[in-house]
């Protein structure tokens, strides 16, 4: 391997004198001598001495890979770790286990892919076409309507992988158990330790790849979605009424009557001013119209409307007004998703470095503090809660699914990922509302998934 690497360095000096000629029109020189130091930094430096210990085979994918992180490892100087990683697919009989490895990959995957187009139409359905066939209904262009559903799919995609990951892995590891195919192995002198490589590999790059999506494609997609709405609302404001509903803003809230286009019948509105005056509005029929005004989201011309006005310390004294018409201007700002940039819109970067200036202010609220922890904490653990599962998913399927494996894999997967999703729920109730640390409540499913697969995997050591 030394002296291929020798032999390779050595031809880079001929290599560039070619180009010279090549590029001399461009008046690019000295490539000769760029080669020759080229081949002086690989013999003289201690390089071509470290990449000399690998010894690369027979092609093939998993062996190159492997060999590609032992050539890493070997450079750092972690001589053990590249022994190690270097000798992964390779018996000590000699045979090489990329077959197995192979094997079992492609087998995982499929099932992920399918679990994962499961999981995916799930939650778009109740997502996004939901809300979509609201927007369709106010004669929203079609064009509009598809990017909106566009920009959604980011967190459908970093809310599915997670649970196919369960549910896709537990079935097929199932249907290896029930089919006796986990038997040939463990009879071949197959460990677990070998079975449980594969899954943790592939485990390990659908929580990357998941990353990506939940940390640079969701914001875009979030940033993307909330302008191309507020476009939306501008220019047809009724898209955000909803008959017989209740819209709550920032620290306003609007009941909602019948709604016929732009008419409304009847209308009342709770708000609480700058000088803590609580207002409260009943109006008749109204309609709600565009506004050319900077800001003003939509404008409400009310019909016969009534405001009380009153103190919260002393509600025995109020101030009654009527009138025939009045005019409600509504401000962006008053609508949540468009005042600022919410956690949501940010990367994890930008987040964190978010998060240590709203630490130095001590006018920033505890509560708003700790939902952008919980945000951050977020970003990691969904995606990487595929790592997890698959964690959990091997023993699970190797203890219980001697019988029907892929029956009890999609049933046991799916009640688990229900369990998982409530609590991910209630850790970000608790953690917004009650103030609950955001890491411990964003983490702890993950926590209690990893505590059941190390006990289940103890168990299948132990049998």
């Amino acid at each position: 391997m030394k002296k291929n690497f020798l032999f390779v360095s050595s031809k880079i000096s001929s290599v560039f004198s070619a180009l010279k000629v090549k590029f001399l029109p461009l008046k690019i020189k000295h490539f000769e001598g760029f080669g020759y130091y080229c081949h002086r930094f690989f013999v003289k430096t201690g390089l071509s001495k470290k990449l000399s210990g690998i010894k690369i085979g027979k092609f093939n994918f998993l062996n190159w890979v492997f060999h590609v992180f032992a050539l890493f490892f070997k450079v750092l100087g972690l001589k053990k770790l590249s022994e190690k990683t270097d000798l992964i697919m390779t018996e000590k009989s000699g045979l090489n286990r990329h077959v197995l490895f192979r094997y079992l990959l492609k087998e995982l995957f499929l099932y992920f892919f399918v679990a994962f187009l499961f999981f995916f139409f799930i939650f778009f359905v109740n997502q996004i076409l939901l809300i979509i066939q609201k927007i369709l209904e106010k004669k929203v262009p079609l064009w509009d309507v598809t990017r909106l559903m566009v920009y959604a799919l980011p967190s459908i995609m970093a809310q599915s992988a997670p649970f196919a990951t369960l549910v896709g892995f537990l079935m097929c590891l199932g249907r290896l158990v029930s089919e006796n195919e986990i038997l040939i192995f463990r009879a071949s002198g197959q460990g677990y330790k070998v079975l449980l490589f594969p899954v943790l590999f592939l485990g390990a790059a659908i929580s990357l790849g998941s990353f990506f999506v939940n940390d640079y494609l969701l914001p875009l997609g979030t940033i993307n979605y909330n302008r191309l709405y507020r476009s939306i609302l501008q220019s047809n404001p009724a898209v955000e009424l909803e008959p017989n509903s209740v819209k709550k803003a920032v620290d306003k809230t609007l009941v909602i009557g019948d709604v016929k286009g732009e008419n409304v019948s009847d209308l009342i509105f709770f708000d609480t001013g700058a000088d803590e005056q609580q207002r409260i509005i009943v109006a008749g029929p109204s309609s709600v119209k565009k506004s050319s005004e900077s800001g003003v989201l939509m404008a409400l011309e009310m019909n016969d409307a009534t405001v009380l006005l009153f103190n919260k310390a002393k509600k025995q004294n109020f101030d009654l007004l009527t009138s025939e018409k009045m005019n409600l201007n509504v401000f962006e700002s008053s609508i949540s998703y468009s005042s600022g940039t919410s956690p949501r819109e940010m990367t994890s970067y930008d987040l964190h470095k978010k998060i240590k200036f709203m630490e130095k202010d001590s006018s920033v609220p505890k509560r708003q503090l700790n939902s952008y922890k919980l945000e951050y904490n977020k970003k990691f653990s969904l995606p990487f809660g595929s790592i997890f599962f698959a964690f959990l998913a091997l023993p699970l399927a190797l203890l219980f699914g001697k019988h029907n494996g892929q029956t009890i894999g999609l049933i046991v997967g799916i009640v688990i990922s229900v369990l998982y999703w409530t609590m991910m729920i209630l850790g970000q109730i608790f953690g917004n509302r009650g103030g609950l640390n955001g890491f411990w409540t964003m983490w702890a499913p993950n926590l209690v998934i990893f505590a059941a697969g190390s006990v289940f995997y103890v168990l299948l050591v132990k049998k």
